[in-house]
């Protein structure tokens, strides 16, 4: 029975990635850092999930996650970097602390989680990271820089790991949603919603289960020749 890692995975596209797994009969290891009770809540209902708590920005935390993950389970197949914050507002006025706290969330704590669990893959030969990066790390948002960059740079870090990790079987790959149903979004209104929706071709909001669904497929063996790849679920809103 395979493993899997989901950083940030205690609500929701984390939480729907912990639920598609679980559900597949994989052991998963939730990490979360805040959402103590909605990761406990998770660990009741599937007895494969085990939780941990970890601030993945703390390098040494980290280590002490995948020890975990070893630890209850033995091995560790698939790492799913979905951990991560936004922040919304004109560039000037963006503190370098708020900056340096989007960018160790986002970006360090995606190469941290890598670096830990990419001995023991590259030692089998074998292993899937999936970095869970977003539309507008592809294409940029207004109001959203600091968050955009952080994204970008998980596309560009995807694509660089692949390369290096290749040859060793390792698949390393990113999706990066469209505008999704979660807290994220949770301050839009109705109007904002529909200008969004009218500018999707499949005229929807995507759901946590999309991206669940995109994930599991390329931690599944019918991606193995698939990797340092960006797949976008957004509804066709940028082809």
């Amino acid at each position: 029975m395979k493993t899997v890692l989901v950083t940030g995975g205690a609500r929701g596209i984390g939480k729907a990635i912990v639920e598609k797994f679980a559900k597949a009969g994989f052991n998963v290891v939730l990490n979360y850092s805040k959402s103590e009770e909605a990761a406990y809540n998770l660990a009741q209902t599937y007895e494969n999930v085990k939780t941990f708590k970890a601030d993945i920005s703390n390098k040494k935390e980290v280590l002490a996650l995948v020890e975990f993950a070893k630890k209850e389970f033995k091995q560790l197949d698939i790492l799913v970097n979905n951990a991560g914050i936004s922040s919304t507002g004109l560039i000037q006025d963006l503190s370098e602390e708020e900056l340096n706290r989007i960018f160790s969330v986002n970006v360090y704590g995606t190469i941290f989680a890598s670096q830990a669990v990419l001995p023991d893959m590259i030692s089998k030969k074998s292993g899937k990271i999936i970095n869970i990066s977003s539309i507008w790390g592809m294409v940029g948002a207004s109001n959203e820089v600091a968050y955009s960059a952080s994204k970008a740079a998980i596309l560009g870090f995807t694509k660089a790991l692949a390369k290096e990790v290749g040859p060793s079987n390792v698949h390393v790959n990113a999706v990066a949603p469209g505008i999704i149903m979660t807290d994220m979004v949770s301050d839009y209104t109705v109007e904002e919603f529909d200008d969004i929706r009218s500018n999707i071709p499949l005229d929807r909001i995507g759901s946590t289960e999309d991206i669940a669904n995109a994930v599991y497929y390329l931690a599944s063996d019918e991606a193995n020749y698939i990797t340092g790849q960006v797949l976008s679920p957004n509804g066709g809103w940028i082809i």
